[in-house]
């Protein structure tokens, strides 16, 4: 992070506290990391509240403390009081934003973000120097972390912003004030905290509202609700860039992975690489070399114990609606001459009233495909599990426990092919590719 003087960090924070002269370099939101001169912002949590171990960072050797009240038994000239604790520690981002010299590029959407991060980092990295949101920093925390820690001798900055709730975004992008905002696609995911679908397009569209002014508004033409993101981009004063399946960069490429959502980040890609006038020919002779990420179909040749081996395509970090059924359509579509097409599927979460629905949307889609085995995990799932025919092989499992061993001693067979998504904190399937991946190694 940049070196910030105690006294210009209380006024990008707007707190009148009167506090010690010293110079900030570093910040820290996690007590048992902190080093000797950090700032320690006290956040307060679900399940905790940081104001509590302020005596013990101030002790340990933090120079500073930004707190929304005076904690007793620490002498106050090492406090920074504010109003709201996370909000000023965005305000630092902010800051150290308004300093950075390159472009940035602002992300939301509600599937593919970090794949799409992550592939617009592989690829700008060929023509300057790429700093970019580093693994799940998107959130309310995550943000301000991505700002603060800037490498401001880079060309190009990519911050991922992700959300559950309206507003949300609009405070992040208010941080991140992007030169380019691009949404990947809208879906029905976190419905369960809006009143209606249209509610969660809204709360992507929040990302143009601190849009510099005539930057670009990069959206995915044929997502949901694409004319009203078109919309409150011109509202904010956007030029509009569209990718899709008639807008797109005319350029041959190849991918790594099959799939029509990879083709969607692959033109959302070239597209920015286009309007940032770089060479369109040259990113997308790049592209092949891109792969999936861990969790987000990742395929892994394994090994099984009694000989033979199977494809694991590791796809358990997300499991919401639309990605779990392209998913299950890019395996459908998979050619294999030997083996059987497995899916093991743990529930959708954050999806309200509509959950037994949607889970019977997924059940009704793999009935009409060529998946041989399906294997529900959680009780939601008993409602996608009743709607496949009797020609699929079906099983149940109550969580992910034993499903591992399950897999490995009674259904895995040589050249099969397996996809695992769920939910990630709700079925908690990552764990059992975990098993898979360390024992099939």
């Amino acid at each position: 992070m940049l070196k910030i003087h105690s006294s210009k960090l209380a006024e990008i924070v707007n707190s009148s506290s009167l506090v010690i002269d010293c110079d900030i370099d570093n910040i820290c939101t996690d007590s048992r990391k902190l080093q000797k001169g950090d700032l320690f912002i006290a956040i307060k949590g679900e399940k905790f509240n940081a104001h509590d171990f302020v005596p013990q960072v101030i002790e340990q050797g933090a120079a500073l403390a930004i707190v929304e009240h005076l904690v007793d038994g620490v002498p106050e000239n090492k406090q920074l009081v504010v109003q709201n604790s996370l909000h000023a520690y965005g305000l630092i981002g902010a800051y150290v934003r308004s300093l950075f010299k390159g472009v940035v590029i602002g992300l939301t959407g509600s599937a593919g973000k970090t794949t799409t991060k992550e592939e617009l980092k592989f690829v700008l990295s060929l023509f300057g120097k790429t700093y970019a949101t580093t693994g799940n920093h998107n959130n309310q925390v995550g943000v301000p972390i991505t700002l603060c820690n800037m490498d401001m001798e880079a060309d190009y900055a990519i911050i991922e912003m992700g959300m559950s709730a309206k507003g949300e975004i609009e405070e992040l992008v208010s941080f991140v004030k992007p030169d380019m905002a691009i949404i990947t696609n809208v879906y029905p995911m976190h419905i369960e905290f809006f009143a209606n679908f249209e509610g969660i397009a809204e709360a992507k569209a929040e990302i143009f509202k601190s849009l510099k002014k005539g930057g670009l508004a990069f959206i995915n033409e044929d997502t949901n609700f694409a004319s009203l993101l078109e919309k409150r981009a011109i509202e904010n004063g956007a030029e509009i860039i569209k990718f899709g399946k008639t807008h797109h960069p005319g350029v041959d490429f190849k991918l790594s992975n099959e799939g029509e959502h990879y083709l969607y980040n692959a033109w959302c890609v070239l597209s920015v690489v286009k309007a940032l006038g770089l060479d369109v020919c040259k990113a997308a002779a790049s592209l092949k070399d891109f792969g999936a990420l861990e969790g987000r179909g990742k395929e892994h040749l394994l090994s099984l114990e009694n000989g033979g081996h199977y494809t694991l395509i590791d796809d358990s970090y997300s499991g919401q609606p639309e990605a779990m059924k392209l998913a299950i359509e890019t395996l459908d579509k998979k050619k294999i001459s030997k083996g059987r097409k497995i899916v093991v599927l743990g529930k959708m979460a954050e999806l309200g009233e509509t959950s037994q629905l949607r889970h019977i949307e997924i059940g009704k889609l793999l009935a009409q495909t060529s998946v041989d085995i399906v294997i529900g995990v959680c009780p939601e799932m008993k409602d996608m599990l009743a709607q496949l025919p009797a020609s699929k092989q079906q099983y149940y499992f109550e969580n992910k426990e034993g499903l591992d061993e399950f897999l490995l001693n009674k259904c895995l067979q040589n050249n099969d092919i397996v996809l695992i998504k769920g939910a990630r904190y709700s079925s908690k399937l990552y764990q059992v590719t975990e098993s898979l991946l360390k024992k099939g190694a």
